[in-house]
């Protein structure tokens, strides 16, 4: 009889402290990994996504920037509000292949590298970069993206 594979967990972390303590304990524990990446991937995307705001996006692509500034004009406000309403995001979404980090890295650099940023975002004090996605962002509503994204990815490691 073959053995039913663990499903991802149900996280909505409150604040980023949650975040940090969830990859810390993953770390210290040991994970089943029930997606496609490890905890240094994770903690890698999740660091670098949370710094752009802090210093500036990457530039896309033409074609890709093109999409991304209609997508932002046209529905790219609606789909931030649903994110946020909902405190979900959809899998197997594009992301850009810079921000994932190969498999089998350092997981206690990458959390480490995590908490840093989290620090460097909590600790902001100016204007945000607006995202290509969905423009102009407050502290409340890019805060609450954050959360959202980092429990979707976050999700996909179970506690051994």
């Amino acid at each position: 009889m073959q053995q039913e594979s663990p499903a991802c967990r149900e996280l909505a972390f409150r604040d980023l402290d949650d975040a940090i303590q969830d990859a810390r304990s993953l770390h210290c524990s040991g994970y089943l990994q029930v997606g496609r990446w490890d905890l240094a991937q994770v903690c890698g995307h999740l660091a670098d996504w949370m710094r752009f705001p802090l210093d500036g996006f990457p530039k896309p692509p033409l074609p890709i920037g093109l999409m991304l500034w209609s997508m932002r004009h046209t529905v790219g406000r609606r789909l931030l509000r649903k994110i946020l309403q909902s405190g979900s995001m959809s899998t197997g979404g594009p992301t850009m292949l810079e921000t994932v980090p190969p498999p089998g890295g350092d997981e206690a650099a990458a959390v480490e590298r995590f908490e840093h940023v989290v620090a460097r975002f909590r600790a902001h004090e100016g204007p945000f970069h607006p995202s290509p996605l969905f423009g102009d962002m407050d502290r409340d509503s890019l805060t609450r993206l954050q959360l959202t994204h980092c429990s979707h990815h976050l999700s996909f490691l179970v506690p051994k």
